[in-house]
Order: structure tokens, then C-alpha cells, then sequence
């Protein structure tokens, strides 16, 4: 019974050992590639031939190496990049990209470690060779967007030259500066360009001020010319139908206008109340001030 016990259970052991080492589970994110001796026989759950679930193996002769289906991510390291005017700046960039060919992926990588050193290397020749032919100011704001996409295309041929087996997906520049060492110089030469920018502006707004008084100026002489013609006219009018008026009750009345002659003199004389005279009472002067008869 000792016996017999001990053998069903080494037996139960070994069958055990068997079955883990035949059969393993393949999770939907992930591919495997069944290797026997160190080289690939099979792959299982690929992009062009999803099979997830439970599989099995040559037990102890094939090795199951699960890479990742999902969309993986790589930063490179801060390279600085040399733009076209020769300004230095700092480029942090990292990229995204999918394993499309398992196979090839593995025989040309072999591990992740490889295959994180040989991307970021890659990515850090395609920064160099697009960022290359830009200048700092497209790099920074202005073709970011195109520049990112270009070295996406490249970073595409590259890889597919390199038969990497990946897709890449995506480049991004996360973030473009200047070195440390020459912030103070830019700043300096940003500031004084502001400056200038200033200047110039402050010197069009005075020429511009001086035209818009200079043209105020003239619209003001041109109006005061023209009310005082338009008043002198009217003036000229007025007179004229004064005089006429005059003219006519003259004729009419001789003693009215003799009357109107000597109230304009009183006027002329007295209005002012700082005029001394000296005049008999019985002056013509004043016969319009007597009364009765004789005044008038």
C-alpha cells in the first residue's frame, strides 16, 4: 500500500509538471512566440491571426515568450538638435508604436532592452535628420505639427528598412528649449528686439498723431473760412437790406432820419457813461431832449 501510494504520487507529480509545462493561456493583449532551442516555431494571437486562449506546447522543448499586442510607448533621453540657423535647443520627444510583426520583431530585437535601446537610437536619428532642415523658431510654435509628422514618416521608413517589425503610430515632441547656458544671451537678444519692436511702434503712432492734428487742423481753418464767409455774406445781406430799408424811410420822412442820425450820435456820445461833455443847454445837440413844441 506504501509502495503503490508513493508510486500514484510521483506519477500525479510528474503529470502535473507535464500539464503545466504543456499548456499555458495566451491573454488577449498579448502574442507568443513558441521558441524550441532559441529559435521561433510558432506564433500565436498575431495581429493577422488573433487566437487568443488556451494553447500547448512541446513541454520542456519550446519556450513561450509573450510580447505586448496593445499600443507601447518609448521616450528617448534629451537630445539637443542643431536647427538650420544654427540655434541649439533641447528636445525631449517620445513615440508610439505597435508590435505588427511578431517574428520579425523578435529576430531582429530579440528583448525589450534591445528593443527599447535600438528604438530610442532610431528615433533620436530621425529627430536630428527632420529637426535639421528647420529652424528653432518652426521647432518651438510655428510647424511643430508638420515637423512631428515628418519625423513620424521617417521614423516609419527606418523602422521598416530596419525590419523592426513595428508599427509606429506616433511622434511627439514633448518639449523644445534652449540650452541652459544660452537662456541669458537669448533673453537679452529677445528683450532688445521687443525694444526695437516698441520704438518703431511708438514712432508710427506719433506720425500717425501728427496727421490726424494736422488734418484736424485743416478741417478746423477750413471750416472757420467757410462759416466766416457764409457770416460775412449774411452780414453783407443784412446791410445791404438795412441800408435799403433806411434809405427808403429817409425818403419818406427826412425828419425821422434826422432823428435816427441824432439817437446814433446820443449812442456814440453817452452809451458808454465815461464821456465828459461840455455843451450849452440850448445846443442843437439836445433839441430832441426838450419837450413841447420846439423838440420836435
Amino acid at each position: 500500500m506504501s509502495r503503490s501510494l508513493v508510486t500514484w504520487s510521483v506519477i500525479a507529480l510528474f503529470a502535473l509538471i507535464l500539464t503545466f509545462n504543456t499548456l499555458f493561456i495566451v491573454d488577449q493583449r498579448h502574442q507568443a512566440i513558441i521558441t524550441r532551442f532559441g529559435e521561433p516555431v510558432r506564433v500565436l494571437n498575431s495581429p493577422r491571426s488573433p487566437n487568443p486562449g488556451l494553447h500547448m506546447k512541446a513541454p520542456f522543448l519550446d519556450e513561450v515568450i509573450l510580447l505586448d499586442k496593445r499600443n507601447l510607448a518609448q521616450e528617448a533621453e534629451e537630445e539637443e538638435i542643431t536647427g538650420s540657423d544654427q540655434q541649439r535647443l533641447v528636445v525631449d520627444a517620445f513615440i508610439r508604436y505597435r508590435i505588427s510583426n511578431p517574428l520579425q520583431y523578435f529576430r531582429t530585437l530579440r528583448d525589450a532592452n534591445t528593443a527599447n535601446d535600438r528604438i530610442e537610437r532610431l528615433l533620436n536619428s530621425s529627430l536630428r535628420q527632420v529637426l535639421g532642415t528647420a529652424t528653432s523658431k518652426d521647432i518651438v510654435s510655428s510647424r511643430r505639427g508638420a515637423l512631428m509628422l515628418a519625423i513620424r514618416t521617417d521614423m516609419a521608413r527606418r523602422a521598416q528598412a530596419s525590419k523592426f517589425g513595428i508599427e509606429v503610430i506616433d511622434v511627439r515632441i514633448r518639449r523644445a528649449d534652449l540650452p541652459a547656458q544660452n537662456l541669458p544671451t537669448t533673453f537679452r537678444r529677445m528683450q532688445t528686439a521687443r525694444q526695437q519692436e516698441a520704438a518703431q511702434y511708438r514712432a508710427q503712432g506719433e506720425q500717425q498723431k501728427r496727421e490726424i492734428i494736422a488734418a484736424a487742423d485743416k478741417e478746423v481753418v477750413i471750416t472757420l473760412a467757410e462759416a466766416t464767409q457764409a457770416a460775412e455774406q449774411v452780414r453783407g445781406e443784412g446791410d445791404a437790406l438795412r441800408t435799403r430799408i433806411f434809405a427808403q424811410s429817409f425818403g419818406r420822412d427826412p425828419s425821422f432820419a434826422a432823428f435816427y442820425r441824432s439817437m446814433q450820435a446820443y449812442e456814440s456820445s453817452l452809451g458808454q457813461g465815461d464821456t465828459t461833455m461840455v455843451l450849452s443847454p440850448d445846443s442843437a445837440f439836445f433839441r430832441y431832449f426838450e419837450r413841447g413844441p420846439a423838440a420836435r
